[in-house]
């Protein structure tokens, strides 16, 4: 008897969750590999949920999201990313891991080819692999800030056969890029010159440290851009499972179609929830963007002065960190340094071909947690090498 269909079977485990999983069997761990903030969510949000629980908003919601939300979603939109689309062209979904399959399972044939950043998430080709579909990495190079080249990016794109999606994120993880407007702009000309949809991956947008976040969807003048958001980075709701996209009138409801067989509808109680988060005091949101920027600058200073800084990072809340004299490929680096040093990193080749060599680390830590994590790191590069 088959037992697993033929992407799954093909389709590698996230090297992210391998180390974690080392990292939780073993006690004491310092934990700097998973993107997750250490800040509790806004007290009015859960209040919210709770509310929302106790008075009976515990059924179905409409595929597509409540309008509620919706319209909150739509306000967020104009005011933050100047996009204007109406509440028909926004979903509502179960984390933004949910909007990047249901975007892929509309979109995509088998055989089509996913083009995704390298270094890049690693989700991006995974849910690429597991519905028949091919991943592609374009390049980023840490020499250019791990921006992209434009015109090798054009020449993939005319190369490749039966190219169907161009992936974009900036913020980005794991390298911290930050793509600016006219990078951005082009990015979206060759993929429409290329007849080839642009998913827009944003769940970075509110932790900057250099320049300002440009959603792709400002230069979408053929509707071709779905730009996907999450509530789990800017407000400490991982947990939460709450995401949403924009995309045409066309397209979103062809998503809202396919949630259907996905998950129906996000939780209930987690709109509501959203729908506080984006409606109320934005705060603590500035609070923790000023965190995260002392810790990118002591993360920066401390790799800086032991010779493996990679780059310096302009968002998101990863740094990479060059192992690369130790002579081992980051898997068995980062298994190690779990089970010696006990600190727990992310695996450069889990991401890519363009981040052999090196580990990324997570600044969703305390800082004498980084400090720590470094310095341990740091030693174990020394004897190593």
């Amino acid at each position: 008897m088959k037992q697993l269909g033929d992407g799954v079977s093909s389709m590698p485990r996230s090297g992210i969750r391998e180390i974690m999983d080392l990292a939780w069997s073993t006690p004491g761990t310092l934990h700097l590999e998973v993107g997750e903030p250490n800040f509790d969510t806004t007290p009015h949000v859960i209040r919210a949920a709770a509310l929302a629980a106790d008075s009976g908003h515990t059924k179905y919601t409409p595929n597509r999201g409540t309008p509620e939300l919706r319209s909150a979603i739509r306000q967020k939109l104009e005011q933050r990313n100047g996009l204007l689309v109406t509440p028909e062209q926004i979903v509502v979904t179960s984390g933004a891991t949910n909007a990047i399959l249901l975007t892929y399972l509309a979109l995509l044939d088998p055989g089509d080819a996913v083009l995704v950043p390298d270094p890049g998430w690693p989700n991006f080709a995974m849910a690429a692999t597991a519905m028949g579909a091919r991943s592609v990495g374009y390049s980023l190079v840490a020499g250019n800030d791990f921006l992209p080249d434009l015109e090798a990016l054009d020449r993939l794109c005319r190369t490749t056969p039966r190219s169907r999606i161009l992936v974009i994120n900036t913020p980005s993880n794991p390298t911290g890029a930050v793509f600016g407007a006219e990078t951005l702009n082009q990015m979206v000309r060759i993929a429409a010159s290329n007849d080839m949809y642009v998913l827009s991956d944003e769940c970075y947008e509110e932790i900057l440290f250099d320049g300002e976040h440009v959603s792709p969807a400002r230069f979408d003048d053929a509707e071709r851009v779905v730009s996907i958001f999450s509530m789990s980075k800017t407000y400490a709701m991982t947990g939460w499972r709450l995401g949403y996209l924009a995309a045409s009138s066309e397209l979103a409801a062809a998503l809202a179609k396919t949630q259907e067989i996905v998950t129906a509808c996000a939780s209930s109680v987690s709109q509501k929830a959203a729908e506080a988060a984006l409606s109320g005091p934005q705060g603590l949101v500035n609070e923790r963007q000023t965190a995260y920027r002392q810790r990118r600058d002591l993360a920066v200073r401390l790799l800086d002065s032991e010779g493996l800084l990679v780059t310096e990072p302009k968002g998101a809340f990863y740094i990479m960190a060059n192992i690369a004299s130790c002579g081992m490929d980051s898997y068995e680096f980062c298994r190690r340094l779990v089970e010696e040093y006990h600190v727990a990193v992310a695996p450069g080749d889990a991401f890519g071909s363009r981040s052999t060599g090196m580990v990324r680390i997570s600044l969703a830590a305390e800082d004498s947690t980084i400090a720590e994590g470094i310095a341990r790191l740091a030693k174990a590069a020394k004897n190593w090498s």
